[in-house]
């Protein structure tokens, strides 16, 4: 089963955002998330209605941050996302009258709901400068430059 690392991408590629100077391309980006340009345009765009990020259109235009990374959470760009789901497994459904599968199904679903609100919890604790102390950091140990074309592949 295909994980959805959309969360994991968005990240990756505003954190890329933060240590840019000058606006990032949707190519670029692309690149960075090992994606089609249209759909990282899809995705920044959600980002874009919730104020996280904002695109300039011509010549040396491209996404810019929107937002201040110590006020935004893991949590607020997951909601930014649409809340996609976050644990890819349900219940069985094939005899609604079984009290085994109705117990099982019960559990299950309480068993989940805990988890979802714990990681909730914990996704808004979790700022964007938190991990780009983390990110800057690690740039610091290894004593190199963190440019998005050069990791990821300058323009096509």
């Amino acid at each position: 089963m295909k994980r959805d690392t959309r969360l994991s991408d968005v990240l990756h590629v505003l954190l890329h955002m933060a240590r840019q100077e000058r606006p990032a391309t949707s190519e670029v980006l692309a690149k960075a998330m090992r994606t089609n340009p249209v759909v990282l345009r899809r995705t920044m765009a959600g980002l874009r209605d919730q104020g996280l990020v904002r695109s300039e259109k011509g010549h040396g235009g491209g996404w810019t941050l929107a937002c201040d990374l110590s006020k935004v959470t893991l949590r607020d760009v997951y909601v930014a996302l649409g809340e996609p789901a976050l644990f890819a497994f349900g219940n069985r459904s094939d005899a609604p009258d079984c009290l085994v599968e109705k117990t099982v199904n019960a559990s299950l679903n309480q068993a989940v709901l805990e988890a979802e609100q714990g990681l909730m919890t914990r996704f808004g604790e979790i700022t964007l400068s938190k991990l780009s102390a983390d990110l800057q950091s690690r740039v610091k140990q290894r004593r190199g430059a963190l440019d998005v074309e050069k990791i990821h592949g300058g323009p096509a």
